[in-house]
């Protein structure tokens, strides 16, 4: 299955109001492993950004100017998250600027859902855990995510905690192995995953013989001497 991580920055907090996206920042997941692919663009809002938005993310008008518009990003963009599921912390509000931005240039499939499924981690963390603080910093407290490297709000920084407090929140990753480790390539924000068994596969039990067991037994005896030996119970 794949999945995206997503996490967008805007001028403001609503598109009514005529704000628009800055940022976009998306993490790729594959069968629940971050794989390290990834989609970053700064984004050309053609108008000012509030102060308390760039209080928020620390982008100013000034850093954007030589950034391409959404209208030149969508197609790739648009390609990148096909077919996927898209994992955002209060979706409503991403999805929303998203077809907003989509819906300005005229695009033929302005609607998220033509392109992407959506899940809404804001709203599993309710489920979770009602009546607690649900947002991403204190999702990244209760589940251990380390976010020492996130002084301001950045959609590919948001995207890449967000991946992993997604993959706490469902049952972390995949079961353990003693072979392969598997980490985010970015930055060090990632969780340690380890791949499941291949099905099918014969491994040889090899059993001891009897002068093996009767050692073992001796060293239990041993264990036994010197207080409670909990290989062999009460």
């Amino acid at each position: 299955m794949r999945q995206i991580a997503l996490d967008t920055e805007t001028t403001g907090l609503s598109t009514k109001q005529g704000h628009r996206i800055i940022e976009i920042g998306c993490i790729e997941l594959v069968n629940r492993r971050v794989t390290g692919r990834e989609y970053h663009r700064f984004v050309n809002p053609e108008r000012a950004i509030d102060e308390g938005a760039e209080r928020v993310h620390g982008i100013s008008l000034a850093d954007l100017e030589s950034q391409p518009l959404f209208a030149d990003i969508a197609d790739e963009f648009l390609e990148f998250v096909h077919n996927s599921e898209l994992v955002i912390h209060n979706a409503e509000f991403d999805v929303g600027f998203l077809e907003h931005e989509l819906k300005l240039m005229k695009h033929q499939k302005p609607t998220i859902s033509d392109h992407a499924t959506v899940l809404d981690t804001l709203a599993l963390a309710r489920k979770l855990h009602p009546g607690q603080r649900n947002s991403l910093d204190a999702l990244c407290k209760r589940y251990e995510v380390d976010a020492s490297r996130r002084d301001v709000h950045g959609a590919l920084i948001d995207s890449e905690l967000l991946a992993h407090i997604y993959l706490a929140m469902t049952g972390g990753q995949a079961a353990l192995s003693l072979d392969e480790e598997t980490t985010s390539t970015q930055g060090g924000i990632g969780q340690t995953g380890n791949r499941a068994r291949p099905e099918g596969l014969n491994l040889q039990v090899v059993r001891a013989s009897g002068d093996e067991a009767r050692a073992h037994e001796a060293l239990l005896d041993q264990m036994q001497e010197s207080g409670n030996c909990l290989y062999r119970g009460k």
